[in-house]
């Protein structure tokens, strides 16, 4: 049985217990994505070895948020507030430093109190040009002392 040209070729008729059914045109229904979905978009896969003590304080940091994130999405948050935090301060030159504790020094001075013992006013310029002792060890920039 050949087509001629131009000739349509009907569908063929299929007979089940007695019922003639019609092959009909088949439907396009919802494409599946096929593989693993994407979670985090396009990106540079970084794989890494993490020791085991790194491991636990990561976990104990998911367990105290209020919706403990997976382990993935905690380094990620992680990264990011380490990241987000202030920039390294530049140092400044001991010269440029020296320079602006005699500046500070200077305004001191005038706005000092006159009548004050000279003791008592060097202790408080000090404190004011230096910073609370409490405080010392976490200024940025200052370098760490050792001892």
């Amino acid at each position: 049985m050949g087509l001629l040209p131009g000739c349509r070729k009907r569908f063929p008729r299929v007979r089940f217990f007695g019922i003639i059914k019609f092959m009909g045109k088949l439907t396009k229904g919802i494409k599946k994505s096929r593989g693993r979905p994407k979670t985090t978009g396009i990106g540079t896969q970084i794989g890494t070895r993490w020791p085991r003590a790194r491991l636990v304080a990561i976990d104990e940091w998911r367990s105290r948020q209020d919706e403990p994130p997976s382990r993935t999405e905690a380094i990620r948050r992680l990264v990011e507030l380490g990241l987000s935090g202030s920039a390294p301060t530049k140092h400044a030159s001991r010269k440029a430093a020296a320079k602006a504790s005699d500046m500070a020094a200077h305004q001191i001075d005038k706005l000092a109190n006159p009548a004050m013992p000279e003791g008592e006013r060097r202790a408080r310029k000090r404190r004011i040009i230096k910073g609370p002792r409490e405080f010392r060890a976490m200024r940025g920039d200052q370098p760490k002392r050792r001892g």
